[in-house]
């Protein structure tokens, strides 16, 4: 089927002939003939590579062209900028929504195409985002993980509500692995394509002995033993032949460890592979070895979650672009991310998990790394070959994974945990007013389709709704049930509730805080993700809790899995305490045996739950305000207290601060006393030029503004017309504090305190400007994306 034979904008079809795309594949053409264009739903289990992406985009454009909007929903962030370059690059309008969660991101609704994580799109539901009625096709890609433990029950209730406020939405599903596609599609009201054709031969292994076995027909591939280790040979003979590899490991040290013992191996490198290990020692700008460098300057990386973004983008274009020749990293990699290899090598099929030990991996995730074989129109075949130890284990890899399907997926809506945040939503946000209506809905779930006869939903409806209402979230007067003001916010803020009583009820029952009991709390809190705890931890842990036991305010748990947590949790304040006390990235890594993209993602959620929890104790604990907001403040920017009235200006963070501070510049009103040529000694040309010209920021968490210096923040509210001292002192008791809270409060709450004419002039000006910050935000994520900026500059 030729593409212009398609009801498809010529611009698309004009931009997928200079990709080389004339014709579609077999399965795509199965799609056309089942309606993808025609606004049917569809759900679409095709291998890796066989064109799912393409489909998913001719969809979109014909939405496009018919005035509709599209929502792509992936499961991570880093997918979603994947997906919105890929889409972009095609022309029309396209937009990535991955900023705060309680955002409701309106400035994005001017788009065609709007690209988002399953979360992001939870949370711009619960903040009432008014483009998301708009949306007349949503395509969920890796649809499976609806099975996921940690993501799935999000998914489904994203899938679930979006098609009960838009009945007419189409709904297509893509994924390669799905064990019970049937269910899943009769669920969706969606018709299913499912295909094996792939554009590239995939040809599964298994290696030992010094050969590749391929299954019954007896075929073998011998390797050439010219090293000792079976995974780097295996890595040669593809190189040799002019292939690349990606091999799966089950740890973020073997990963590293490998891809040492294969830079050694190759020792090769080209102009091209040192240019971009120069490019990754200046993201770092580290005076010590940067291994990731060192491997890639010979053909060679490492890739896993505790590399930053940035690093992380230049390993995948280098490899792209083939200047690197083998990648080893953790399973993470596969899931979604676009990085095909002529050989992929599954080392480890077994992975530890606390409490069980070692454990094999899923057959879906087998599927899923092996689905990496084969680069369409660059290699002839693709191979995924798993290593045996010995002969028995040959036979039974053939049969747990390459001849094995993958596992059925199941709904994760079963656990009262997961779902008791979700329910809050449904009352907080109107989908759902009393015990029927929440029952009813909840029967249009993928689980209630999985289970139609079980009681089990009904029970966990009940319970949830039982502890709501002991959290004084919600308020039931006969039948109705509704949200009281802390419900409202709790789901605004996309806390967990239990998370958000637990941080309440310990704070009202504190007498003082310290800087380590805050960050402790909210690391224990199920909201933040923990650091892994290793044996070698202990030791720092017990010193600690010697000194300095007194200043925590999480009692120690008594059962084995709580006291794990809490010092896991412990772990990750220290980390926090460390960053905000100005210890370098070097010495937190060093010190705690993580990387520095763990680090960034610490902090990333610390700085949420911190801003979080400000909002909470401005409404039930005031008193606490100040403590909260300076923590909060110190974690966001890194810095001891001195240093915050110099890092709320902009570009200037952590490191170009304490430049400034050393130097007795120690405030915005210092700077601009201080002579250029000082300025530009310590900072540069171009930078000091920009700084002597502007005004201090303003903060991204409203928490920060308890401590702001030399700004005029503190009459923020009384500045809005109408709003006067009464009416502030009013929203303050109400957990609004600043002008973003406002924001991202709920109309109908903001109407009750201030009178809804008031509200709405309020509103309406505070949207205009909020949609023109928006809108420079995502020309700085932008720029962010094309590596225009380095790490260091926010430092």
């Amino acid at each position: 089927m030729e593409i212009t034979s398609l009801p498809l904008p010529e611009p698309f079809i004009r931009s997928c002939h200079e990709k080389g795309i004339y014709n579609l594949y077999p399965p795509q053409g199965e799609c056309i003939k089942k309606g993808l264009l025609e606004g049917k739903n569809l759900l679409i289990s095709i291998p890796t590579a066989s064109g799912k992406t393409l489909l998913a985009e001719m969809a979109m454009w014909a939405h496009s062209a018919r005035g509709g909007k599209s929502l792509y929903i992936v499961p991570l962030r880093a997918l979603a900028t994947e997906k919105y370059d890929e889409f972009s690059k095609r022309g029309g309008k396209t937009g990535v929504a991955t900023g705060d969660l309680d955002r409701t991101d309106s400035y994005l609704g001017s788009n065609d195409i709007i690209v988002a994580t399953s979360e992001k799109v939870d949370s711009l539901l619960r903040n009432r985002t008014p483009w998301l009625s708009s949306i007349t096709l949503m395509i969920l890609d890796e649809v499976h993980l609806i099975g996921s433990e940690h993501r799935g029950a999000t998914l489904e209730m994203v899938i679930t509500k979006m098609r009960y406020a838009n009945p007419q939405m189409q709904v297509i599903g893509l994924s390669a692995t799905i064990g019970n596609p049937k269910v899943l599609a009769s669920w969706m009201d969606a018709d299913l394509v499912t295909s094996s054709w792939r554009p590239v031969d995939l040809r599964q292994g298994v290696y030992f002995d010094g050969k590749i076995h391929f299954g019954d027909d007896k075929k073998e591939r011998t390797v050439k033993a010219v090293t000792k280790h079976n995974d780097l040979n295996l890595c040669i003979d593809t190189i040799e032949e002019g292939g690349q590899c990606l091999v799966f490991v089950s740890s973020r040290r073997n990963a590293e460890a490998f891809a040492k013992k294969a830079a050694s191996a190759l020792k090769a490198g080209t102009p091209d592979s040192r240019d971009m290990a120069d490019r990754l020692r200046r993201v770092r700008d580290a005076d010590g070895v940067n291994f990731l460098a060192e491997c890639v300057e010979r053909g060679a990386a490492f890739h896993h979650a505790g590399l930053v973004r940035q690093e992380r983008q230049i390993i995948e274009e280098g490899f792209r672009q083939g200047y690197i020749e083998v990648i080893s990293a953790t399973p993470t990699l596969a899931a979604g991310l676009n990085l095909p290899a002529r050989r992929v090598i599954i080392r480890d099929y077994t992975r530890f998990t606390s409490g069980l030990g070692m454990i094999p991996i899923p057959v879906m995730e087998y599927h899923q790394m092996a689905g990496r074989a084969g680069r369409p129109h660059l290699d002839p075949y693709g191979e995924s070959v798993l290593i045996a130890k010995d002969k028995l284990t040959v036979e039974k890899l053939f049969e747990f994974y390459i001849e094995a399907g993958a596992e059925e997926i199941e709904s994760q809506c079963s656990d009262e945990n997961a779902l008791c945040a979700h329910i809050l939503s449904l009352i907080a946000t109107g989908f759902s007013y009393n015990l029927q209506t929440l029952t009813s809905f909840m029967e249009r779930t993928f689980y209630a389709h999985q289970h139609p006869k079980s009681r089990s939903m009904a029970r966990i409806v009940e319970d949830s709704v039982r502890f709501l209402a002991g959290a004084m979230m919600i308020l039931s007067n006969g039948d109705e049930i509704r949200s009281t003001t802390l419900g409202s916010v709790v789901s605004q803020l996309y806390l967990d509730p239990h998370g958000a009583r637990l941080i309440l009820d310990i704070l009202s029952n504190a007498e003082e805080l310290s800087d380590i009991g805050i960050l402790h709390l909210i690391c224990f809190s199920p909201d933040m993700p923990r650091l892994f705890l290793k044996t070698a931890d202990t030791q720092y842990l017990k010193t600690f809790l010697y000194k300095n036991a007194e200043e925590l305010t999480v009692p120690l748990p008594y059962d084995s899995e709580g006291e794990q947590t809490w010092l896991s949790a412990l772990k990750t304040a220290l980390v926090l305490a460390d960053w905000a006390d100005e210890l370098s990235e070097e010495k937190i890594e060093e010190r705690y045996s993580i990387g520095a993209g763990d680090i960034y993602n610490v902090v990333d959620s610390a700085r949420w739950l911190l801003h979080a929890t400000d909002r909470l104790v401005g409404m039930e604990l005031p008193e606490f305000g100040k403590e909260i907001g300076n923590i909060s403040t110190r974690v966001q920017y890194g810095v001891k207290e001195e240093l915050i009235p110099l890092v709320r200006l902009k570009n200037i963070g952590r490191v170009r601060a304490r430049r400034l501070f050393n130097a007795g510049i120690t405030s915005p009103a210092e700077i601009k006393k201080t002579p250029p040529s000082v300025l530009t000694r310590i900072l540069g040309k171009h930078l000091t030029q920009e700084l002597l010209g502007q005004e201090v920021r303003t903060d991204k968490y409203p928490g920060d503004s308890k401590n702001r210096e030399n700004t005029n923040t503190d009459n923020e509210l009384t500045s809005l017309p109408g709003i006067g001292a009464k009416l502030a002192d009013k929203l303050k008791s109400n957990g609004i504090s600043t002008i973003s809270d406002m924001l991202k409060t709920e109309h109908g709450i903001l109407a009750s305190l201030i009178g809804s004419k008031k509200a709405e002039k309020v509103i309406q000006i505070l949207c205009k400007e909020n949609e023109k910050q928006g809108k420079e935000k995502e020309e700085e994520e932008k720029k962010m994306r094309k590596g225009q900026w380095c790490i260091n500059d926010f430092e």
